[in-house]
């Protein structure tokens, strides 16, 4: 069972290798997506890890609030995004 998190305030210079590196201390990483400007391509300085449940947990434990590029992230676990209306 894997778990995906939620990882913020990242440095817009962060790579999803650097992020997968950081986080494969921990645990398995099954993907790393970091999410980018649909306009201007550049990035919005967060993204999302999936991994596995227990190295989610120590991910978590070790990662939130730590320095990573020069920036305190923010990482917990991810929630489902709510339907938006479309109008």
């Amino acid at each position: 069972m894997s778990k995906n998190l939620y990882v913020g305030n990242l440095s817009w210079s962060t790579t999803e290798d650097e992020v997968r590196d950081a986080f494969g201390s921990y645990g398995e990483v099954v993907s790393v997506k970091l999410i980018e400007d649909r306009e201007t391509g550049r990035p919005r300085g967060f993204g999302f890890v999936e991994m596995d449940d227990a190295g989610a947990r120590e991910a978590i434990a070790n990662l939130d609030g730590k320095d990573f590029g020069g920036r305190n992230i923010k990482v917990n676990e991810a929630k489902a995004r709510e339907e938006r209306p479309r109008w």
